[in-house]
């Protein structure tokens, strides 16, 4: 399986009073990594893992993708679809819905609100964070948000894109 060279999508989402988001985009990577349609289960996962993991993303978990709104506040997130096909729910309740399919990377900027409308029965993702960062989760309570924020801000910036792509001159 080898690495796409294809232009990612970027999207924009707004603090919506309880998801905050974030200033820099979510970078969706279609179809990014080839050959995955061909390759049983095991070898794709570990495809990504060696990929996000050259760049820097240690993988960290496979599963599936909560069905509730949630966030990270420590960690920057990049999602490997490993197999099968989900509907995603990006930037909270008011935010933008996405598709998602075998062979695509979605990169979340810490604070991004994501949750799974919909996943097939066969729908697996592999997880990775940059180098030294580790993931919390955050529900978007009232409580939360004003420690949320202070450590939203302190995440620093990855050294590199989970695979290699233009994430950096993306989130300048």
């Amino acid at each position: 399986m080898q690495p796409r060279q294809s232009e990612p999508r970027s999207l924009h989402l707004q603090d919506d009073g309880r998801i905050p988001n974030s200033r820099l985009p979510v970078v969706i990577y279609a179809d990014w990594l080839a050959g995955v349609r061909d390759g049983d289960v095991e070898t794709v996962a570990a495809g990504f893992e060696k990929l996000f993991a050259d760049h820097g993303w240690p993988p960290d978990w496979r599963g599936g993708i909560y069905d509730f709104h949630h966030y990270h506040s420590t960690a920057h997130e990049a999602l490997g679809v490993v197999r099968g096909h989900a509907r995603l729910m990006l930037g909270g309740e008011r935010g933008a819905q996405v598709e998602v399919n075998g062979g695509d990377v979605l990169v979340l900027p810490a604070g991004t609100g994501h949750c799974a409308l919909e996943q097939s029965a066969d729908f697996l993702v592999v997880g990775a964070y940059p180098r030294g960062q580790q993931w919390d989760v955050m529900r978007g309570d009232p409580g939360e948000r004003p420690a949320a924020l202070q450590r939203i801000a302190a995440v620093p910036m990855p050294s590199d894109d989970p695979v290699g792509g233009s994430l950096l001159s993306l989130w300048r």
